[in-house]
């Protein structure tokens, strides 16, 4: 078993390095981002030999060693007319097909899939981009946004990137999986089960959407699955917390018990606080989100969990906020959340564009900060780094930003891995944290925040220039820290 071990790591190695190279030149020159160097390989003693060990990711394939040959084979054959021909990446558009389950036109539901012969890992992502929540904002959307309320303008593929992405540079634990993207075309945070009538003027059938493309994929290997991960981002994020359950219910209920469901919820852990001030009510933007949702929670005829509407009946609204939802929730979830969300701010009436903000504006986003803090405290798998941004698992920098020294690839593969040995009533590994939430008090302390620029000059900022921009008085800061002026000047530059 161990010579099989060694055989399957060359062969990994080998082929994910031949397989990164040849998808670079066939991708129209894709140049990826600059990355930190790697750590160099580690060298351990074992029976008096040095042995090299390389940091391969093998959880695609635990438990699963009769499909691995399959799995290499596939890859080598892939790789083999690499230099005639370009590989296809690309996820390919499936309309549902349940025709009386659509989009908020009427026009068909559908999703983007990428299979991956071999594996048994599934990832299912649910789009996000904000919501509607009458009749005349819905219109307006209609018209600014049509292609999140339709899918009469969809292209026939699509690229994944991120945790979406095909290349094991950019996506190390999860590149070989079979990958969907579900489109939002639902407007309702994916919470609606109603058809088009003639008050709404549209369908909001989110929810159903989801349940209709798990019942799709069974079709298509799913129901061979090992692990499915429901994953989504901003008010996709919000639709994992919304419908994590169901799927596996959906799933248990159709026989099939051996599919591991878990969440991946980025960015759709909003809170329910005070505006910092408050305007009217005219769009998702400009309310205060308990507003917004008591309003389209009736409007979309928005479905919850079960557990958490009992919990919270007569007031469902409440289980469209992340931390009021999450202990009604009995599937593993992961959460990743940016402590100062800009689409949190923004519902918030923080503006930031611009102008330096004033010390009230100021003390309310360190005061987020502390809140978010607190109602993630109690979430056992979790990644929230202290920047200022919204989104992250799809983007390609998703594999620079760290929290106390762990990315979050790397937390989400720990997570894999205690899910695994908690099966198998194993202790969890060490040095292989999960739950990773930064301490420092302002936006953008975290040295491997995204980058941020000046809205009007284009021109990058480094933090102590975003701070500044921001309002920030070093020296009542360092007042308040005990601390000497330049010396925390010292600390912001080195990112400390």
């Amino acid at each position: 078993m161990t010579s099989i071990r060694m055989i399957s790591s060359v062969l990994v190695l080998v082929l994910m390095q031949s397989g990164a190279q040849c998808a670079r030149r066939f991708r129209g020159g894709r140049n990826p981002q600059p990355r930190r160097a790697p750590p160099p390989p580690t060298y351990r003693a074992d029976r008096g030999d040095t042995t090299e060990s390389f940091p391969l990711d093998f959880t695609a394939v635990e438990e699963n060693m009769d499909n691995f040959m399959t799995q290499v084979k596939n890859l080598a054959q892939s790789l083999y007319p690499c230099s005639a021909q370009k590989l296809d990446y690309d996820m390919k558009l499936n309309f549902l097909g349940n025709t009386s389950v659509t989009c908020n036109d009427g026009s068909a539901a559908g999703y983007y899939l990428k299979e991956s012969r071999g594996s048994r890992r599934w990832l299912i992502f649910l789009e996000g981009g904000w919501y509607c929540f009458n009749k005349e904002n819905c219109d307006s959307r209609y018209e600014t946004m049509q292609r999140l309320m339709s899918s009469s303008k969809w292209p026939q593929t699509k690229t994944g990137t991120g945790i979406l992405s095909p290349l094991p540079e950019e996506n190390p634990h999860w590149w070989n999986a079979n990958m969907v993207f579900i489109p939002y075309c639902s407007s309702d945070v994916w919470s609606g089960a109603t058809a088009k009538t003639e008050q709404s003027g549209y369908a909001f059938m989110g929810s159903l959407i989801i349940q209709e493309v798990v019942k799709d994929l069974l079709n298509k290997g799913l129901d061979n699955a090992k692990v499915l991960l429901l994953a989504g981002s901003s008010a996709g994020g919000t639709g994992v917390l919304l419908n994590v359950d169901r799927v596996a219910e959906l799933l248990e209920g159709l026989g099939h018990t051996g599919i591991q469901v878990r969440g991946l919820s980025d960015s759709g852990w909003f809170l329910d606080n005070k505006q910092y001030h408050c305007t009217d009510c005219v769009d998702a933007a400009s309310c205060s989100p308990t507003e917004t949702i008591k309003r389209g929670i009736k409007y979309w005829g928005g479905v919850v969990p079960e557990r958490c509407r009992q919990t919270h009946e007569g007031e469902e609204w409440n289980c469209f906020f992340g931390y009021r939802v999450f202990p009604s929730i009995k599937s593993p979830v992961f959460v990743v959340q940016w402590l100062f969300d800009e689409a949190q701010l923004t519902v918030d009436n923080v503006q930031l564009t611009g102008q330096p903000v004033q010390e009230g504006q100021w003390r309310y986003i360190q005061n987020l900060g502390i809140e978010l803090r607190n109602t993630l405290k109690d979430v056992p798998a979790m990644f929230a780094p202290a920047c200022l941004s919204h989104e992250v698992i799809t983007r390609n920098y998703w594999i620079d930003v760290q929290v106390k020294g762990t990315s979050l690839p790397r937390a989400l593969h720990c997570w894999d891995r205690s899910l695994h040995d908690n099966r198998n009533n194993k202790a969890p590994p060490k040095g292989c944290p999960v739950h990773l939430i930064d301490s420092c008090p302002w936006p953008h302390c975290n040295p491997t925040c995204p980058t941020i620029r000046d809205q009007f000059t284009g021109q990058e900022m480094n933090v102590i220039q975003f701070l500044m921009h921001m309002g920030f008085d070093v020296q009542k800061m360092a007042e308040q820290q005990g601390m000497d002026p330049s010396k925390l000047l010292g600390m912001l530059s080195s990112g400390s």
